[in-house]
């Protein structure tokens, strides 16, 4: 059924036709108004069999879920930001259980400085736990990911994230599809758990391992990894088949069969960059695109066939590695390491700084011609950052670099000392 509505309230309700058993909910922007929509639907009955637990912090929220699947039910929670970095012990631990959650990530900056906005360092930040990621390019893409997150996270026991940008989507109204409840069960069985406690066959889940067998139990993580290379495309032809449209998969590339330049990146980005690529093609541009689906496991293969004939890669990402530069850039690299192709980093939209078509084009403009540096920040504001480094190099209390960014910027003059 078309709907117009909040992006948060699609998944909310793509989450409730996935019909879970435990949901987990505590509080953080931007991802609040999935919990309040699946809490709702629970109240109101539209969602049966279904306790919605209110917890004291994001820690306790990926608690209660470990424990509830463990017990043997389907489990979801949703979080942001500080929220994830708070639950980072639990995230670690449901990955070494196996346990096949779902959560929603708001993608949303991390401080210090306080930021609510979007990029994705938060998902960054915990990308190598074990979990499967899955980043939505639009809300479409984000009620269908999470469809597609319980299958295959109950078929490998295992884990996966679901990356939604904050405010770009989850606070967005548009159009979206949501899939009726027969749909929905007739494309996700019964959960059936792999492991459950249960007292009447006693066992530890969770037990301490030493060196003898550590690495080996690391390993067959890695492995279901690999195995969710091959299971996420499965699954999402499937889910075509059942519902008619193209959904998910590793990767997504656009016009990219006889670009030169081709430019990488996850997210919602991908649609203003489908844009610029129209745009430049009109022009005569040889340039295309590739989103990434599923950052982790991260499909090697696919990256390697779909850029392979290209010239030169441009990774364009919202998240920034201090003192090395981009995340994602790396493991591009890593795809091509037997192809001598340039791979560009270009740092965008950290903390929700918009990301204009007419700063893409440049930049792809320079790309083209192989003038781009390795590394380039989207629109930074160097006499700023130039202001602040001679700044504290000149005064010993140089004060707080966040608000001093702000005061250089908001001021016409700074006064001798200052």
């Amino acid at each position: 059924m078309l709907k117009q509505m909040e992006g948060s309230l699609a998944v909310a309700e793509a989450v409730a036709l996935c019909r879970p058993e435990v949901v987990c909910a505590y509080p953080i922007t931007p991802q609040t108004h999935i919990v309040e929509g699946v809490g709702a639907l629970v109240k109101s009955g539209a969602l049966e069999n279904c306790e919605f637990i209110n917890v004291e912090s994001e820690f306790a929220a990926l608690s209660v879920a470990i424990g509830a699947s463990a017990a043997g039910a389907r489990a979801y929670t949703a979080t942001a930001s500080q929220g994830l970095l708070y639950m980072a012990e639990a995230v670690y631990n449901a990955a070494g259980l196996g346990l096949p959650i779902v959560m929603t990530v708001g993608n949303r900056a991390i401080g210090a400085p306080i930021n609510i906005w979007n990029d994705h360092t938060d998902a960054m930040a915990l990308k190598d736990a074990g979990w499967i990621q899955l980043f939505a390019e639009t809300n479409q893409e984000a009620v269908d990911l999470h469809i597609q997150a319980f299958r295959l996270a109950e078929e490998l026991s295992c884990p996966v994230m679901v990356c939604v940008d904050g405010f770009i989507l989850t606070h967005a109204h548009e159009r979206v599809d949501i899939p009726t409840q027969d749909e929905v069960d007739a494309f996700l069985p019964p959960y059936e758990p792999v492991q459950v406690l249960d007292p009447a066959q006693p066992y530890s889940i969770g037990a301490m391992v030493g060196p003898d067998a550590f690495t080996e139990v690391r390993y067959l993580a890695h492995e279901k990894q690999l195995q969710a290379l091959r299971l996420i495309p499965e699954i999402a032809n499937v889910f075509k088949d059942v519902f008619g449209r193209s959904s998910g998969g590793l990767v997504h590339p656009y016009r990219t069969e006889d670009a030169e330049t081709i430019v990488v990146a996850l997210g919602s980005i991908n649609g203003t960059i489908k844009d610029v690529v129209d745009q430049m093609r009109e022009n005569g541009g040889a340039i295309g695109s590739l989103s990434i689906c599923a950052f982790r496991p991260f499909p090697l293969d696919e990256l390697r066939a779909a850029l392979i004939n290209a010239k030169r890669v441009v990774v364009v990402e919202k998240s920034l590695a201090p003192g090395l530069g981009g995340i994602a850039a790396p493991d591009v690299r890593m795809a091509l390491r037997e192809a001598p192709l340039p791979v560009y980093t270009v740092i965008a939209g950290l903390g929700g700084r918009p990301i204009t078509m007419a700063a893409l084009q440049e930049v792809f403009e320079v790309a083209g011609d192989d003038r781009l540096p390795d590394m380039q920040f989207l629109d930074l504001d160097y006499a700023a950052v130039e202001h602040e480094l001679v700044r504290a190099r000149q005064i010993r209390r140089s004060g707080p670099t966040a608000e001093n960014i702000l005061k250089h910027l908001g001021a016409p003059a700074l006064a001798s000392g200052e």
